[in-house]
């Protein structure tokens, strides 16, 4: 061989070696940095203690089971708020009730809620920036139609369900939304009972997934149920429980100058003869329309490319004929709904992901509702436009041990009386009776120790309650750009 033709080949050799590997390292990059689908399923009013995986004894929800099964539990999340939009509020804009524009369930007549500003931050915003199709099929709450706290004009490229979460609390209204236009029910009346509207979103949702399966999406699933009112549709799942229960007292619609039992006003709920039966059958029904998502993933061969999330916005509630106590909701937790015991936020999340997530696993690190906005960025791979309150624990889910974890946790209420809560560590501090007495109620309870809430230990631990206070207060902003109820102690104003 000619020496001179040596250096060349060297230089050729060594150039396009490297060349290859490049090339193979970058497909494989490019292949492990596919923008996995995400769908935040959350169930409304759901007890912790209301899912077979964790001891329920009368409902029967195999598919979230399985969910948990082959996915990983979190022992230890929480849902936004203890109330509806609040808690919504904190998933969508990854800020906490102390930050979050939606504090509370402001009304607007004659349907909807107050609007989320259009400046704000949205996680759905997020997702149409990182290249994802976004829908939201189900319950909103954030902004009356056509205002700019509208679903469409918060990042959803479809809509379809209740904008307001008042006329969620009935089944079988006479309309729905699709983006800015109503589709009538005409089997529907508030009267009559047709079309059972939870059914029919269904239908939308896993519409969704098939029209956007070669493309990433977004997909946020607000499920009505189990919300009061009581009903379903009288089916085999209802018959079932029928069966269960033979001996129902029945629940009799109050009335406020109208029976909402025959009116089926829309801030009213129905007479409903099988209180527990249909309670346990909605449910069921949630469990159903889990079952279908997954079914639809796996005939469509997304499932690996595809992350769930399961939660409920909040602790079971006690409207409507609902008996949470029946049903021992809340397991061993203390509270309900519009409670800041671990009973009213904290929630059952799953996450699921076949062949990132370990199957079986359980983390028992703390997270919440505005951890769901960075860690739903960083797997699109953008990065939030505003700092939140939030950490991304995609780490946890990949079984990474390098996880940044939170000072604190804090939420607040604006109801009876005002309250506050917060979590540090093991610790958790409450304020009670916030806005009218001279001093707050302070209570402080050591969750490692008393999950149940049932000690108060403030009076034993006076240095550690005024740590926890003193956060609470520093915790929240007054800001005037959005008009709330500010928490503020009666020797303040």
């Amino acid at each position: 061989m000619n020496r001179k033709c040596k250096p060349f080949l060297l230089i050729l050799y060594f150039g396009i070696i490297p060349f290859i590997f490049s090339c193979e390292s970058n497909e494989k990059a490019l292949e492990e940095n596919i923008k996995p689908n995400i769908i935040f399923i959350l169930a409304d009013d759901l007890g912790y203690g209301d899912l077979g995986f964790l001891g329920q004894q009368y409902i029967e929800t195999p598919a979230i089971d399985r969910l948990a099964a082959n996915g990983m539990f979190f022992t230890n999340f929480y849902s936004g708020a203890t109330v509806c939009a609040p808690s919504r509020s904190a998933f969508m804009t990854g800020l906490h009730t102390g930050h979050t524009p939606i504090r509370g369930n402001t009304e607007v007549q004659p349907e909807g809620q107050r609007p989320m500003p259009d400046s704000v931050m949205t996680v759905s915003k997020l997702m149409q920036k990182a290249g994802y199709v976004t829908g939201a099929f189900g319950k909103w709450g954030l902004g009356f139609p056509g205002s700019e706290g509208d679903p469409v004009n918060q990042g959803f490229d479809q809509f379809f369900g209740y904008n307001c979460q008042r006329y969620a609390h009935r089944y079988y209204p006479d309309y729905l939304w699709d983006n800015f236009e109503k589709v009538d029910l005409p089997g529907n009346d508030w009267t009559t009972k047709g079309d059972f509207a939870p059914d029919i979103i269904q239908e939308r949702t896993l519409g969704f997934i098939e029209k956007n399966q070669d493309k990433p999406f977004f997909l946020f699933m607000p499920i009505v149920m189990p919300h009061a009112e009581l009903a379903a549709p009288d089916d085999e799942i209802l018959a079932k429980y029928k069966t269960k229960f033979p001996n129902e007292t029945a629940y009799v619609a109050k009335s406020k100058g109208a029976d909402y039992g025959l009116e089926m006003a829309i801030p009213g709920y129905q007479s409903q003869p099988y209180p527990h039966a249909t309670f346990a059958a909605m449910v069921e029904r949630i469990d159903r329309y889990v079952a279908q998502v997954v079914h639809k993933l796996d005939e469509l061969g997304l499932s690996e490319n595809t992350v769930i999330i399961f939660a409920s916005d909040n602790g079971a509630h006690q409207e409507g004929g609902a008996d949470p106590d029946f049903f021992d909701s809340n397991g061993v937790f203390r509270g309900h709904k519009r409670d800041l015991y671990e009973g009213g936020i904290r929630t059952p999340m799953i996450a699921y992901w076949p062949g990132k997530i370990t199957a079986g696993s359980q983390s028992d690190q703390t997270f919440a509702f505005w951890d769901l906005l960075p860690t739903f960025a960083e797997l699109a791979g953008i990065k939030p436009e505003k700092e939140t309150d939030g950490i991304s624990f995609l780490p946890t889910l990949l079984g990474n041990a390098q996880q940044k974890t939170h000072d604190y946790l804090y939420w607040e209420f604006h109801e009876q009386g005002g309250k506050q809560a917060i979590r540090q560590g093991n610790w958790k501090g409450i304020k009670l009776q916030v806005f009218g007495a001279e001093q707050p109620i302070l209570e402080l309870y050591d969750l490692s120790k008393d999950p149940s809430e049932s000690t108060n230990l403030a009076g034993q631990n006076p240095e550690i309650m005024q740590k926890l206070a003193q956060l609470m207060d520093e915790a929240r902003t007054s800001n005037s750009q959005f008009p709330l109820y500010p928490i503020e102690r009666a020797s303040q104003k």
